[in-house]
Parts: structure tokens; sequence; C-alpha cells
């Protein structure tokens, strides 16, 4: 059978119509076989991480070789996996559930591997030749049969039946009422004949002499040691590192496959994904490098210890060793935010008044920073110290730029920052880096604007909020501006405030004021009107309109998007009903072109479809329990029903014994 691995196309399909004849069995078991053993010597040339599909054309003979990746959204196997990402860079129409394959020349099968395909082989025409000797058999219980004696093995006499083979047997060692091995059972009755006292469960025990175990038998015995043992470091392993992520880790680097650097950790080994390795950073076996222990996982395989050189936490690990204020947590590291290979931020705060956080990580002239920016490959650290105050700590994070003002927007989860002109690029940064790093760091979305784009803004939502109030309110411009001018931007915010409140303005009286609430609800009730015809013209029941909650014009957005009976909302999860909008951001069209606006750290999120409302996660749950209320109704109607039926069926017999 080695050979026939090595043969050329002819020689390998006369080898498989040969030993299908010869067995009796399919030719596209053999066939598999071969793919198979194929496939398990390309495993152990590329690496058995990885998914290597074999395929032998049982025409022509013609062998191809690939290697297979899945496109999933987030991966769990870097070798067999891959994210939609990374898969459109390779193939520009991979979607999710795909899988990319990459062609892979033949192998050239050596002495080992030819050896293993052999067992592989022989294994897969030995079951299916069992198998058709099996069917062959099973229905001739209770038949005569003629055979030639092949062999005596511990009394048990071998029987060779032509396309088969027959035991008589001498002897079994347990006792049992049915048997279903006749090579380790025997009845109650035969086993009595041996043991007078033998009984239902017993053991039959016949002594054999020692065995002289040839060079076959010493190598399956090997294979069988070498895998317990095998089994054993395995475990040991994970138990040895299933505690320890978080902690930084130093091994030697011993190959790169696909990108993916393994490093041997000494009694284990690690992988340093493509994704999680510092940029343009050349890595060498035999070299040593530090990494941290990000995750620790089991599988079939073994365990899988995931290192990582671009995860922010590694940049803070390096800060805690060389920083004793920090291992000591004297100074603490609040949050850190990376460009890997490039910038970075990270914001610190001091618990002893004493001690400046910046200087301490700083070091004499700068030593400590230095340690920290040689390991991560002159990546550049900005150090802050970091604020309670959000709007302090943003402009901390941007620096070395210059903020004139920050506005919070506490809802949205969004800060507007206002820069002079000069300063608009300088807190972009280079292709938005500074506003990006700086907004991974507070957490916030970031919008960069100068004074004379804030200018406009704030008279351009001044001029809509006036013209609205002049329109709905039927009002002159004038007081239509000093209501803005007084902070009100809805006509909510008019029809339902404190009467004293919208009286005190400057000018205003309690008449004024009451008219103005007047009208300012029944604009809200033209609203209403309207939107309720809107919705009904949709198609969308009037049962929606009795979930708490939803307003008319909520109903119409719904009915927009499909969503017109109580059961269509039911189906809905409550982000997908009230998950707030996250716009993506705007970038520069080129290197020379006007500064990126809206930096995000996040990708486009549609959201939900009720998400520009603003309702909580509770209201939303209400929304949902409360269209799949109808769901429940028959239950609760059908128990009071059987409720009812008890006395009845209880005055019935009453009567009867009567």
């Amino acid at each position: 059978m080695a050979t026939a691995i090595s043969a050329n196309k002819a020689e390998l399909l006369a080898i498989a119509n040969a030993v299908a004849s010869e067995k009796m069995i399919d030719k596209s078991i053999v066939i598999e076989a071969m793919e198979e053993a194929i496939q398990k010597a390309a495993r152990s040339r590329y690496g058995a991480e990885n998914d290597i599909r074999a395929k032998l054309d049982p025409l022509t003979g013609d062998l191809r070789l690939w290697r297979v990746v899945e496109v999933v959204e987030e991966v769990d196997d870097y070798f067999k996996q891959i994210d939609l990402k990374a898969a459109q860079k390779l193939q520009s129409d991979a979607k999710l559930g795909d899988f990319i394959v990459d062609p892979l020349p033949p192998v050239d099968l050596g002495r080992i591997d030819a050896q293993s395909a052999k067992q592989v082989i022989f294994q897969k025409v030995r079951d299916a030749e069992r198998e058709r000797q099996y069917e062959e058999f099973k229905d001739r219980a209770g038949e005569i049969i003629t055979g030639v004696i092949k062999s005596v093995e511990f009394g048990h006499v071998i029987v060779n039946l032509g396309r088969a083979e027959g035991v008589i047997r001498r002897d079994v060692v347990e006792v049992v009422e049915e048997v279903d091995d006749y090579f380790k059972q025997i009845d109650l009755k035969a086993a009595q004949k041996l043991q007078s006292d033998a009984k239902l469960g017993d053991f039959i025990v016949d002594p054999l002499p020692p065995v002289d175990l040839g060079r076959i038998d010493a190598q399956s015995a090997k294979q069988v040691i070498f895998q317990k043992v095998r089994d054993a470091e395995r475990e040991r392993q994970y138990e040895e590192f299933k505690d320890r992520a978080g902690e930084i880790i130093t091994g030697v680097i011993k190959s790169v496959e696909f990108g993916h650097v393994i490093v041997n950790l000494g009694r284990a080994e690690g992988v340093i994904r493509r994704d999680q390795q510092i940029p343009r950073e050349a890595a060498r076996v035999g070299e040593r490098v530090r990494a941290l222990i990000t995750k620790v996982e089991r599988n079939n395989r073994g365990q899988q210890i995931f290192l990582s050189r671009a995860h922010p936490d590694f940049m803070k690990k390096l800060f805690a060793q060389e920083v004793p204020e920090i291992y000591d947590s004297i100074i603490e590291i609040k949050a850190a935010a990376r460009d890997p290979g490039s910038r970075a931020k990270i914001g610190v705060i001091s618990h002893d008044s004493s001690i400046d956080p910046v200087g301490a990580c700083v070091g004499m002239k700068g030593s400590r920073v230095q340690a920290v920016v040689q390991e991560l490959q002159g990546e550049k650290i900005d150090i802050i110290p970091w604020s309670e105050d959000t709007a302090t700590f943003v402009v901390n994070a941007l620096q070395p730029a210059t903020v004139a003002r920050v506005v919070l927007d506490e809802e949205e989860g969004r800060i507007e920052v206002v820069v002079p002109d000069d300063q608009l690029s300088l807190a972009i940064g280079r292709r938005g880096q500074n506003v990006r790093l700086a907004s991974q760091l507070t957490g916030h979305q970031i919008d960069i604007m100068t004074e004379e784009e804030a200018s406009e803004k704030r008279s351009k939502e001044f001029a809509e909020r006036s013209k609205m109030f002049e329109e709905e309110l039927d009002v002159d411009e004038t007081l239509s501006q000093l209501l803005v001018a007084e902070g009100f931007a809805e006509l909510e915010e008019v029809a339902y405030v404190e009467m004293d409140e919208l009286a005190s303005i400057e000018g205003f009286d309690e008449e004024l004021a009451e008219e103005l609430q007047n009208r300012a609800k029944e604009a809200l009730d033209r609203h209403e009107e309207t939107a309720r015809a809107e919705r009904r013209e949709l198609g969308v029941e009037d049962d929606l309109a009795e979930i708490p909650h939803l307003t008319e014009q909520m109903l119409v957005t719904l009915g927009k998007a499909g969503i017109k009976t109580l059961d269509d909302l039911a189906d809905l999860a409550t982000d997908e009903l009230i998950a707030k909008k996250r716009e993506a951001p705007r970038r520069r069209a080129n290197a020379d072109g006007p500064p990126m606006r809206r930096p995000s750290i996040r990708e486009q999120d549609k959201g939900g479809v009720l998400g520009e409302y603003g309702l909580s996660e509770e209201q939303g749950n209400e929304i949902i329990m409360a269209a799949r209320a109808h769901w429940f109704e028959d239950e609760v109607e059908a128990a009071p029903a059987a409720t009812d039926e008890a006395p009845t069926q209880e005055a019935a017999d009453a009567d009867s014994t009567q």
C-alpha cells in the first residue's frame, strides 16, 4: 500500500480496482480510504491544526489538495476559521457561512507518511470487508456450513469459510444469560460444566502464558502508551495555564504558519494570531518574545493558549513591570487605547497626592516609558492624567491639541468638542488617529468641529426651532426666538412644562403662558391625528395602539418597517426594537483632502426599529411582553374551565349515589 500512495495515476486506479475486487467491496470505499490517507499525510506536512482536504478522481486518477477555512462572524479556531472582513480581502464576494479554498501542491510522501497512509487504507478496507461479511451471514444462523481450520488460538478454533472466518469457542470469560460476544461471554449452562458453582455475572478465569511481543505488537503498545501520555500532558498543560489569562509570558518563536506565530512556552505552546501581532514586526524563528495570555481554551486536540502583543492590556502589564508604583497599586491605569505599532494613550491616576502619576510613568529622563516603547517596537505613548469629570478627561485625551469647549450628550453617549481653526488638524491627528484613540480611551464618540462650524450649527438649530415654534404655535418671530433662547426645543416641553416656569420668562404672564400651552397641546393633537390616519393607511392594527409607551408616530414607524400586527411585534427582541443607532464615521477621501469628521471606534449600527425615540430597556421589555400577552390567553382561559368542570362532575357522582 505504501507504494500505492506514491504511484502514478494509472497505478492508483489499478490498485483501487484490484483491492475492491479482491475484498469484494465497493471501489468508492477504497478511493475514500486513499483520500483520507493522503489528507492525514498532508496534515502532518502542513500542520494538523489546518483543515486539509484531498480529492482523488475515480476516473482519471487526478489528485487535488486544498486547505479550507470557514467564514464566520466570530472566530474561535484561527486555523480553520476566518472573519468576514479578512475573508473579503481574499475573496471579494465572500459571506458568512462560505468556505475559502486555498489550493496546495501535492505532498511527496516519505517512508513514515506512506506507512501511516497504509494503515489508514488497511483500516478502511478492513471495516468495509467486515461489514460485507456481516451482511452476508447475519441471516444464516441455524445453517450447517463447511470450512477449513485456519488456526487454533487459546483453545478457540478459527475456521476459514471462504469469504469470511468463523470461530468454534473453547471458553469465554463472563457468565451471562444471553451471549452477544462469543469470545468474551458464556451462557450459564456451559459455564457450570466448566465450574459447577458458576452463576450469572461471574467471570471464568483461564490463565494464559506470558506473550512474546513481536515488532508490530510492540509498535501498537507504543502508540497506546504515547496516546495516554499525550492526553495526560495536555490535561496538565490546561490545568497549568487555565487561570493565567492576563499574565505576560516569555517564550521562543517555534514557527510561523499562515501568518500565525507559534511560541514555545517551555512545557506548552501558544499562538499569536495574525491580528494580535504588532504590524510590520518581523517574527524570526528562535527569537525570544513576550506576549499577553488572553485566553486558554480546551478542545479535542488539547489546550489552545492564545497570546497577544496588540492588546491594550499588554501595554498596561508592561508598565506594571517597569513602574513600581503601578505594581504596588499606588498609581492606577484607568484606561488604555492602542493603535498597535503606531501610537497609544493611557489614562493614569495616583492614589497618593504626593506622587505625580504622569511623571512616575515617564521616569527619570524617560527611562521607564522608553523601556515600554522599545518592547512595543517604537510605539509612541501619550500618558494622560485621568479625571472623573468626563469633559476634563476628554480635553486631556485630545492632547496635544487645545480645546475651546466641550458639549456632552449623555443620552446619546456622544461628545462635541470645539477647537480653534488652527488646532483642528492636530486634534484629529493623522488619519484620525488622535481622536480615534481619545474615543477609545474615554468610551464616548467624539465629534470634532471648529468654532466657526459650531457657530453655524447653533445658528441653524436656533433658526429651525424658531421656525417650528412660529408655525406650530402661530406666534411671531420674536416670541418664537425668545422660547428657543430660554432652552425650549420641542412642542412637548412647552405643552407640559410647569405653568410657573413658562410664566416666569421675561415679558410673559400667566395668560400668555396658558395660551401657549393650549396651542402646543392642539399642535400635538393635530400631529397625533395625522399620524393615526397614516398608521391606518399603512394597515397597522388598532390592537397595537393599545400597547403602553407606543405613540401614533411610533406606530407609523413600525408600519413602514412592515410590523403591522401583534404577532409581528411579538416576534421582535428588545434590542431589535429599541437599540439606538450608531452613526458610521465620515472619512476624508484622501490624505490630502479635508480633515476627517466624526471618527468612531464602532462600525455602523442601524439600530432598532424605534431606536430614534429614546425608549428605555424597561419600556422596550414592557412593549414586547404586552404584544406577546395574547399568546397565553388560551392557557389562562383553559385553567378556569377545568376548575369549573370538577364541581359539576362531583355533583353528578352525588346524584348517581342517591
